[in-house]
């Protein structure tokens, strides 16, 4: 029993202290991680959104008078110009009594000439006169009034565009405020759509927008701001901008639901891969690769995001050397070993860039 119990102690030992140069061993050969340097990009920074489009011009054309439709003059989505006759309400008893105050007019303007000629030979007062022309002229204004009243009766179109789907029918009896038809000048469209207010001061009348709808998913539509709404939302914190777009091919359409994207600023800095950033709380850091090939955690202050490419504001300089993947496997201030695409590591790749120089050199000499 005592020798079983000395001897097996020894045992582990021995293997425990075998274990631990295998750890050792493995532990000394530095990772293999992917290498880069930092180099320049170009980021842009964009505002996107999303709008709704409506018409240049839209309205609603009713009836200002309670009537029959005569006749309707359009066909559905017919394209008119600005007073074209739309619709024509029944006005035949208009027509009746502006007949019978014409003729009352005429008649009153015949009885003033012959007054007038007889106070030119002494044979009529001027009160008579007096009396005869304002009978001529109440006449007149009741004719005037008339016409008005028949004019009402013609539904005209009160500016260029496409009318609606119609939805009337000769022989309807509509009241006044009754919709005939809808009109849309759509030769142009206005884009609404709401950003927050911190992006205020990257917005101005005139900006290029770009604009995409799910109806054309491979083509974009472009327009500039027309106006910036004076009023913040207290409670989003938004605010609405107007952006206008032409629209010659007629294809965008009021109601339509569009995104938006808006480049704000276009700049060149310092990049990064997005791989190669290390976060840790608010901070971001990355492995700066020395001549030695020890990597050293370096703060960095990041900016704009494109393309897998972080903007660098400070912290590095350009053309330093960097993991660029690979940084879960890398301690700071441990050797690595960093590869790159076609080369085995960066101090190889750089003795390799040395000799094709000097190569060089001594051919051209």
């Amino acid at each position: 029993m005592t020798l079983r119990s000395f001897w097996f102690p020894g045992l582990l030992f021995a293997l425990s202290a075998c274990s631990g140069g295998d750890r050792d061993e493995g532990r000394g050969d530095p990772p293999v991680v992917v290498g880069g340097t930092v180099t320049q990009a170009e980021f842009v920074s964009e505002i996107e959104a999303v709008g709704t489009a409506f018409a240049n011009e839209q309205t609603v054309i009713t009836s200002p008078v309670t009537e029959r439709i005569e006749r309707i003059a359009y066909t559905d989505g017919a394209t008119v110009r600005r007073g074209a006759v739309i619709a024509r309400l029944s006005s035949g008893e208009e027509s009746a009594d502006l007949s019978s105050v014409v003729a009352r007019a005429r008649e009153a303007g015949k009885q003033l000439d012959r007054l007038t000629e007889l106070q030119e030979r002494g044979f009529a007062t001027n009160s008579s006169v007096d009396q005869q022309t304002a009978l001529r002229d109440t006449a007149r204004a009741d004719a005037n009034a008339i016409r008005s009243r028949i004019s009402d009766r013609v539904i005209r179109a009160p500016f260029d565009g496409v009318l609606s789907l119609r939805t009337v029918s000769p022989g309807t009896v509509v009241t006044s405020g009754s919709p005939i038809a809808t009109i849309s000048d759509i030769s142009a469209i206005k884009l609404d759509f709401t950003v927050q207010e911190n992006f205020l001061s990257a917005l101005k009348p005139g900006q290029v927008i770009e604009a995409k709808t799910a109806a054309y998913p491979n083509q974009s539509f472009f327009g500039t701001i027309d106006n910036i709404s004076p009023l913040v939302d207290p409670l989003s914190r938004s605010l609405t901008v107007r952006a206008k777009l032409p629209n010659d091919g007629r294809k965008l359409r009021p109601g339509m639901l569009m995104s938006v994207r808006i480049v704000s600023e276009t700049r060149t800095g310092l990049a990064v891969p997005e791989t190669a950033l290390v976060a840790q709380g608010d901070q971001n850091f990355v492995f700066v690769v020395d001549k030695e090939g020890i990597a050293r955690r370096t703060a960095i202050v990041i900016g704009l995001r494109s393309k897998g490419m972080v903007e660098v504001k400070s912290g590095i300089s350009l053309g330093a050397k960097i993991v660029a993947d690979g940084t879960v496997k890398v301690r700071d201030d441990s050797p690595v070993k960093a590869v790159l695409p076609g080369k085995k590591n960066l101090e190889e790749s750089a003795d390799n860039d040395l000799k094709l120089s000097d190569e060089k050199g001594s051919g051209e000499s």
